[in-house]
């Protein structure tokens, strides 16, 4: 079974979330229909990376790497040129 990890930026707080899953469709609705304690609160959020790999251990491998202090660091250097193209929608329009 493949395996998926994926980056959501949050537009409301301005903060990543880093997720693994199996069908990445599925995940990402389920993370803006707010069905995700981990980022209900943070809503809206934007899906602005993802990996595939070819099974769903080394997808989880990768996410906790990400999750490290190291993994972070190298996560940042990534992100930080995406980040910067992400559009916030205006609220008064």
């Amino acid at each position: 079974m493949e395996g998926i990890i994926y980056i959501l930026y949050s537009l409301k707080d301005k903060r990543t979330y880093v997720g693994s899953t199996d069908n990445l469709e599925r995940r990402f609705f389920e993370h803006k229909a707010g069905l995700v304690k981990s980022t209900k609160n943070r809503l809206p959020v934007k899906l602005i990376y993802f990996e595939k790999f070819s099974s769903i251990d080394q997808a989880r491998k990768r996410e906790h790497y990400y999750k490290s202090c190291a993994g972070r660091k190298k996560l940042k250097l990534i992100l930080d040129k995406i980040i910067k193209n992400v559009r916030v929608p205006r609220l008064d329009s």
